[in-house]
C-alpha cells in the first residue's frame, strides 16, 4: 500500500467519536499524515487535544478561526486531502453532506473536498432506521460516497438495535483497500 498519504478524518458528534481516535493512532502507524477537523458536537466528546496528540497535528474546529495562511482553513483541508474520512458520521451531518449545507468547518470541507470520502454512521436505531436516513445514504452513494454499513449492538441511549459505528478495524480494513485500490 502507498504510504504517505493525506487523509483527513472528520469527527462528528456522536459517542462513537471515542472510536475514531483508535482509527486516527492506526492510520498514523502506517505511515500516513493524519489531519482530523471537529464539528462543535464533536468536542464534547473527545477534546482536540486528543487528536492532536494521536495525529500530531493541529486540529481544525472553528470555520472561521484565522487560517494559518492564505486560504480559508475548509478550503485549505480540503486541497490538502488525498482521502477523506467522517467517522463517526451523524444524521445530522449525512443529512447537511447530502443537501450540500455548510454551517461548521467539516461541512464547509466536505463541500469543498475533491478528494474520495467515506463515511461511517453512527446513530440511535430509530434514526438509521428512519427513511430520511436511508434516502440521504443512499443519495451520498449514489455520488460515489462509499458508506460503511452500521452495526448491530448496545447503543449508547440504552437500546440494542442498527446504528453503531463500525468496529474501527473494519473502517480501517476498508479504508485501507480504498487506497491500495487507488494507488
Amino acid at each position: 500500500m502507498e504510504k504517505d498519504r493525506k487523509i483527513l478524518v472528520c469527527v462528528t458528534g456522536s459517542i462513537a467519536a471515542y472510536k475514531a481516535c483508535e482509527i486516527v493512532r492506526a492510520l498514523v502507524r502506517d505511515g500516513h499524515e493524519v489531519r482530523v477537523a471537529m464539528t462543535p458536537a464533536a468536542c464534547e466528546f473527545v477534546t482536540p487535544l486528543t487528536f492532536q496528540t494521536l495525529s500530531r497535528n493541529p486540529v481544525a474546529v472553528e470555520q472561521f478561526a484565522p487560517p494559518a495562511d492564505w486560504k480559508p482553513e475548509h478550503v485549505s483541508l480540503a486541497d490538502w486531502a488525498d482521502f477523506v474520512l467522517v467517522a463517526p458520521a451523524s444524521a445530522n451531518t449525512i443529512a447537511k453532506m447530502r443537501h450540500g449545507l455548510a454551517d461548521n468547518l467539516v461541512t464547509a470541507t466536505l463541500l469543498a473536498a475533491r478528494a474520495p470520502i467515506a463515511v461511517a454512521p453512527a446513530m440511535n436505531d430509530g434514526m438509521w432506521d428512519n427513511p430520511a436516513t436511508r434516502e440521504n445514504l443512499a443519495a451520498l452513494r449514489a455520488r460515489g460516497v462509499l458508506a460503511f454499513d452500521s452495526e448491530e449492538g448496545d447503543l449508547a441511549c440504552g437500546t440494542r438495535g442498527k446504528g453503531r459505528m463500525a468496529e474501527p478495524e473494519t473502517i480501517l480494513a476498508g479504508v485501507r483497500a480504498l487506497l491500495r485500490d487507488r494507488s
